[in-house]
């Protein structure tokens, strides 16, 4: 066969599926960030794009650097992968700053992309404070708004809400008043809730709130699980889910990737993106 006409092949046979893009940092780990997002991007079979926002040095144990892009940068991938592409859906993770903030609130305001899922990265699961007030503030009032789907984990929840969170009935109230901040829905994550509550998500659309479970998977290797579940929400609304279905959808996926979480490194490690492949080689059926 010619060089031609194997050419001619392979457009005709080429495929043209949705496109997701994920705005968010490196975790040179692997389990987080954009690699995670990617990965998921690819197991829902949407063509994954990133715009880098920072780089970090990290493994199972912690993050020891963070080098942030010029704002200019951010947007510069953005708009490369927009203009040329085209966009379904997009998800923010890791801002770091009110610059790349500021920069990224102005890029989608211009920007004719429909769906935007927001992970607001301000505290971890743990409780721990990873960006400065003024990035915090910057969140709350310019990008908050903007969202499709907020998916703020307890802590977050917590400083958008501007209430302690302790019980269901809290997590319905912080919802509600997270709403009201501008965001078309909200989930606020139970991750880091104590007892029956750990993993209990409430959604929260302008109607009545609606709790969402999902079973408990006991493991310590839950690095990403935030990110993971913003990108999977982008994928299936990349894929035309209605945004409630792509919620419930994202959540199931991050159940069964936790059953299939990877022990690597000392510390914590991440999901298993991957699981149906980890699944079918736990069969016999990949070689």
């Amino acid at each position: 066969m010619t060089a031609a006409l194997l050419s001619e092949t392979f457009v005709a046979n080429s495929l043209t599926p949705p496109v997701a893009l994920t705005i968010a940092g490196s975790d040179s780990g692997g389990g987080a960030g954009i690699q995670a997002d990617l990965r998921t991007f690819a197991f829902h079979q949407v063509h994954g794009t990133s715009a880098l926002t920072c780089i970090t040095a990290q493994n199972t144990c912690g993050v020891t650097r963070v080098d942030a892009l010029p704002p200019e940068a951010v947007v510069a991938q953005m708009q490369a992968v927009i203009q040329d592409i085209g966009v379904q859906s997009a998800k923010l993770g890791m801002l770091l700053n009110t610059g790349i903030m500021t920069a990224v609130s102005e890029a989608i305001a211009q920007s004719s992309v429909p769906a935007w899922v927001i992970d607001p990265v301000m505290v971890s699961r743990t409780g721990a404070q990873l960006i400065d007030d003024a990035a915090i503030a910057t969140l709350k009032t310019r990008l908050v708004p903007q969202a499709t789907v907020l998916t703020p984990n307890r802590y977050e929840a917590q400083i958008l809400g501007d209430l302690e969170i302790h019980t269901l009935a809290d997590m319905e109230i912080a919802a509600q008043k997270i709403f009201d901040l501008g965001p078309q829905a909200v989930l606020v994550k139970g991750g880091g809730m104590p007892g029956e509550l750990r993993g209990v998500d409430v959604w929260y659309d302008g109607h009545e709130p609606i709790t969402l479970t999902t079973e408990t998977i006991d493991t310590q290797d839950t690095h990403g699980t935030g990110c993971t579940l913003s990108a999977a929400i982008a994928a299936n609304l990349a894929l035309g889910k209605a945004t409630f279905t792509a919620v419930q959808h994202a959540k199931n996926y991050v159940t069964q990737a936790l059953q299939y979480s990877l022990r690597i490194g000392q510390g914590q490690g991440p999901v298993g993106h991957f699981f149906p492949l980890l699944e079918a080689s736990e069969y016999g059926e990949i070689a």
